[in-house]
Parts: C-alpha cells; sequence; structure tokens
C-alpha cells in the first residue's frame, strides 16, 4: 500500500507527453500499485512514435495503443457535425469530442484487467478532469479516480522536467516547449505561452497544421463533396470511407490556409482562456454540411435546429457526452437529418471557403416556386391578407396608442414646430 491508499492497479490515460510520463513513476511511488497505460490512436500523427517503450521505460506494467480513429469520426465527430454544435461562436469542439471516447476505453479496459483505479493528466484548471471523470462516473462510478495535478507538489514544467530527470523518466520536453498542445484527427489547439496575452497576435510558429492564408494558392481551388442523411460519403464523386474522407478534406484545408481560430472562450471551471485552433478539414465538412441543409430543411426545423446546437454544443464542452439529453438531442438531428442527402459544391481560397453550389433530390428550393411570375403555387394577391393578420397585433397596440395620445409611440416629433434660436 502506498501512502496514498490502497490501490491495487490503476489504468492511466497516457499520451507519452511529459506530464504522463511522470505520471507513471508517481503512481508507483505514491500509491504503491501496478500501473497499465492507455493511449488511443485518435490521428495524432508521429506522436505515437516510441510510447511503448517509454511507458515501460517510466514504469509501466504494459501499454494498450488502440486505433480509435474510425470510431471517434463515425460515433462522435459526425453526429457533432450533424447537431451543427459549435461553442462559443468558433471552437469546433476537437478535444472535446476526443475525452469521453479515450475515457471510455480506458473504463473498459480497467474492467478487462481487473483494475480498482484510472487516472489521467489534466490539471486541476482546465476543462479536461471535468470529461474524463464525469466519463468515469457514467460508465463505471465503483473506479477509485486519482488526479495527480491535484494532489502532487509538482506545480510547473520546470518541477516536472526535474522529477523525470531524478527518476529517469525517458523524455524529450525542454523548457523551451512553451505551448501546450492537443492534437487529433480533427483538429490541433495551442494554449499557454505567448498566447496568455490576449492582445498578442499567434506567432508563426504556433501554427502546425495550416498554411498561412497569404501563403496559400493564389488560385482558389473548388471541391464537391457527397452527403447521405447527413454523413459524408464521397468527395469528388469518389466513395470513401470516413478515415479517408478527412485525410482528403485535411489536406485540402491545410494547403488553402482554412480553418484557424484565435479565441477567449469561457472554460467550466469558471475562468477564461485564449486558446487557437487548427481544424482544416472539419472546417470544410462543417461549412458544406450547412449548405446542404439550406435547401433540405424547412424553416422551422432548420431554426430550431439551431438552438439545439448551442445546447448539444455546451453539452459536449462540458464533459456531458455520456448523459440521456444527449442522446434524445441526437435522436433528434438523425430525425432532421433524414433528407439531408446531396451534394455540395465548395470554393477554398485563403483562408476562405465559400458554398457555391448545392443540390438534392429532397431540395424545398424550386425555382418556379420562388420566381415572381405568375403561377398556381403562389399568387401575390394572397400577400395583402397575409401582411394584414401578420401585423395585427401590431396595428391593435398603435389604434390604442393614437385613441390615448393621438399618435403611435413610434412617431417622429415635428421638429418643424419648434422655435429656433
Amino acid at each position: 500500500m502506498g501512502e496514498k491508499g490502497e490501490v491495487k492497479k490503476v489504468v492511466l490515460a497516457y499520451s507519452g507527453g511529459l506530464d504522463t510520463s511522470v505520471i507513471v513513476p508517481w503512481l508507483k511511488e505514491n500509491y504503491g500499485c501496478e500501473v497499465i497505460c492507455y493511449t488511443a490512436n485518435l490521428g495524432q500523427g508521429e506522436e505515437l512514435s516510441g510510447l511503448e517503450e517509454k511507458a515501460l521505460a517510466s514504469g509501466a506494467s504494459k501499454i494498450y495503443i488502440e486505433d480509435l480513429r474510425e470510431e471517434f469520426l463515425t460515433d462522435y465527430v459526425f453526429p457533432t457535425v450533424m447537431a451543427g454544435a459549435i461553442y462559443e461562436r468558433k471552437y469546433l469542439l476537437g478535444t472535446s469530442m476526443a475525452r469521453p471516447l479515450i475515457a471510455k476505453r480506458q473504463v473498459e479496459v480497467a474492467e478487462l484487467e481487473g483494475a480498482d483505479a484510472v487516472a489521467h493528466g489534466a490539471t486541476g484548471k482546465g476543462n479536461d478532469q471535468v470529461r474524463f471523470e464525469l466519463t468515469y462516473q457514467a460508465l463505471n462510478p465503483k473506479l477509485k479516480v486519482i488526479a495527480p495535478w491535484r494532489e502532487w507538489s509538482i506545480r510547473s514544467r520546470e518541477d516536472a522536467i526535474e522529477f523525470a530527470q531524478a527518476h529517469n523518466v525517458p523524455v524529450h520536453a525542454t523548457l523551451k516547449s512553451i505551448y501546450s498542445r492537443d492534437r487529433n484527427f480533427w483538429h490541433m489547439s495551442h494554449e499557454g505561452g505567448l498566447l496568455e496575452n490576449p492582445w498578442e497576435e499567434p506567432a508563426k510558429d504556433v501554427f502546425v497544421l495550416t498554411t498561412a492564408p497569404e501563403n496559400a494558392p493564389d488560385e482558389p481551388e473548388y471541391t464537391m463533396i457527397d452527403f447521405q442523411q447527413g454523413v459524408p460519403k464521397r468527395i469528388n464523386g469518389v466513395a470513401m470511407g470516413p478515415i479517408q474522407i478527412m485525410e482528403r478534406l485535411n489536406k485540402l484545408g491545410s494547403k488553402h490556409g482554412i480553418g484557424r481560430a484565435d479565441m477567449v472562450e469561457n472554460r467550466l471551471v469558471g475562468m477564461k482562456s485564449r486558446g487557437v485552433y487548427e481544424t482544416p478539414g472539419g472546417t470544410i465538412l462543417y461549412a458544406a454540411h450547412q449548405g446542404l441543409e439550406e435547401i433540405c430543411l424547412d424553416k422551422d426545423t432548420l431554426h430550431y435546429k439551431d438552438l439545439a446546437a448551442q445546447r448539444y454544443a455546451e453539452l459536449v464542452y462540458n464533459g456531458k457526452w455520456f448523459t440521456p439529453l444527449r442522446e434524445a438531442l441526437d435522436a433528434f438531428v438523425r430525425v432532421t437529418q433524414e433528407r439531408v442527402t446531396g451534394q455540395v459544391r465548395l470554393k477554398l481560397y485563403k483562408g476562405s471557403i465559400t458554398v457555391v453550389g448545392r443540390r438534392s433530390p429532397f431540395s424545398l428550393y424550386r425555382e418556379d416556386y420562388a420566381t415572381f411570375g405568375e403561377e398556381d403555387v403562389y399568387n401575390q394577391e394572397d400577400a395583402a391578407g397575409f401582411i394584414k393578420l401578420w401585423g395585427l397585433p401590431m396595428k391593435v397596440r398603435a389604434m390604442i396608442d393614437v385613441e390615448g395620445s393621438g399618435a403611435s409611440r413610434y412617431v417622429s416629433p415635428d421638429y418643424s414646430k419648434f422655435k429656433r434660436d
């Protein structure tokens, strides 16, 4: 038994970075337990290189590394896109969607291994601690949760590097690494360092995925995305799976400098935080999906869906993925997407996306209905009665004002009656 209490075996959400590498020996030293590392491949690329060797060298008994990219896109990303969920107007929820999937598989591995605890490397000031731990609670509340950042004496990157060196932990971090980053198949986030000053423009070295818009090609590029019931299926007429689609869209977006967002967001824990995000393919996908919904959804459904989208985004951002409300909203969204099938053509140019064409067999837009010509569907004379009924409440209020004061409250005063000095 360690000094922190009785824990026999813990499964750690492991990225291989400085923090989680240090957590492995810290857990063994303070809890006297076996440590199993869990890593989800969500598209981090080269960040996954050498993870097994590093985890074992840090003191872990074993490590699970699973490719969850397709599940991430199919069960988390695409439903969020179909919901139209965007947090505080800019953030496309890349990290927020990833955490519940990682935590879900972490719990499943803990159950498989007979572990009695789970651990994560999220700090006590951020959102990720909530996302991990709400998922643990929703899926297996019997597991003990260990959050080292809320317990240990390490308070800085310098402290962590010193601890790693003292325990022979193989990490490559240096004090020059000033940004805190999170990367997956959907996006890359950047925080800390010079970005903590909201007046400072992000330096060029902040961005990793995208070309600077001013350096993007001088000629626009057109691309077409096919959707079936809200789900992307083809690019430029070629059928692709979820991973291929995102690889293609990420490449296109990165090439044309698309998907950069710089925002000061409201964290769940109560403080504001500045984040810079790169979501090249995701930004294209959102624009295309919204363009198709414009012609496939009726007015009432589209407007109500926009209201639900904000609530959906808040649930995802706040770590409430595994909740009845999120599931209920998904059911609503699925109904709205039943006829969101068709093609969208987009123009990509120096950081901008323009929807230049959309078509669908379920389109509610009819040129013969929208024309101002005379036909059977719309008689312009009908507008007079509609306007009278639509404006009836305003008319009644104005009549009451006129009877009381002689004029509507919105009538401008007659300045010609005032004397000039």
